[in-house]
């Protein structure tokens, strides 16, 4: 299909296509680069998540079903916070854009903030921002975590951020460790590095009886709660396999 830039449809359709040398040659370097172990988003530039079609580059973490359940949380508690047109909602670490992107075609009248420490992945936050026609929706920080964004302002605070410990770097898959940011992926020794500083940060960022919404892996799920105490309605959601996957928390 990325060879030819054809869908499924056609290639079942089609049995009888024959590759021309040009073709034949892309195929067998796409073919190459997977052999050693590049992931298949990156050969081919793309990857679906809610729907939608992202452009991703080794600047990004490649968007995984996972994270998915960060949305459905959001949408969620929505009902809880003020009308949609209210809301201001701001994704800490965007990466790709995959989570405010989302949160913008499921909130068409929400104000969306992203906030990115890294220029190579704002970039790419932003061109799929504008292939999706989102690009009026979203207003992007440069910084880290939330130091860039005003007090005492949001409805919630969203992120993706890493949570892989460098002590179980052994057990992520070797494409993982090899190829996506390492930034993205491992937060430091014990992995709560990170959501250590988010977490005081959005109580600092989030309006009263605001949501701080996660992604979290089990490993971790019970430290997140402890760092969580003295919030309101603190809730671990599992994913589609049942593990510990989404920590939401309420600000008081």
């Amino acid at each position: 299909m990325f060879i030819l830039g054809r869908d499924r449809a056609y290639l079942y359709g089609h049995p009888e296509h024959e590759l021309t040398a040009e073709e034949q040659a892309r195929y067998d370097d796409a073919l190459r680069q997977r052999s050693q172990g590049i992931p298949a988003q990156y050969i081919t530039g793309h990857q679906e998540f809610w729907g939608m079609d992202f452009i991703v580059s080794p600047a990004v973490l490649i968007p995984r079903p996972e994270t998915e359940h960060v949305i459905e949380e959001v949408l969620t508690r929505v009902g809880r916070a003020p009308s949609p047109a209210d809301l201001r909602v701001v994704d800490v670490g965007t990466g790709s854009g995959c989570i405010a992107l989302a949160l913008a075609k499921e909130l068409p009248h929400a104000e969306i903030h992203a906030t990115e420490i890294s220029p190579a992945a704002l970039e790419i936050a932003r061109s799929n921002a504008a292939r999706l026609q989102l690009e009026s929706r979203i207003r992007f920080h440069e910084g880290d975590l939330l130091e860039s964004i005003e007090k005492n302002s949001f409805d919630f605070v969203v992120s993706n951020p890493p949570y892989v410990g460098e002590s179980e770097e052994e057990s992520v898959q070797l494409d993982v460790r090899k190829f996506e940011p390492r930034n993205a992926v491992f937060a430091g020794p014990s992995g709560l590095e990170v959501i250590e500083r988010l977490v005081p940060q959005a109580r600092d960022v989030l309006k009263s009886g605001g949501w701080l919404v996660i992604e979290i892996s089990g490993t971790i799920a019970a430290r997140v709660r402890e760092l969580l105490a003295g919030w309101n309605n603190v809730q671990i959601t599992n994913d589609l396999q049942g593990i510990e996957r989404v920590a939401s928390a309420r600000k008081a």
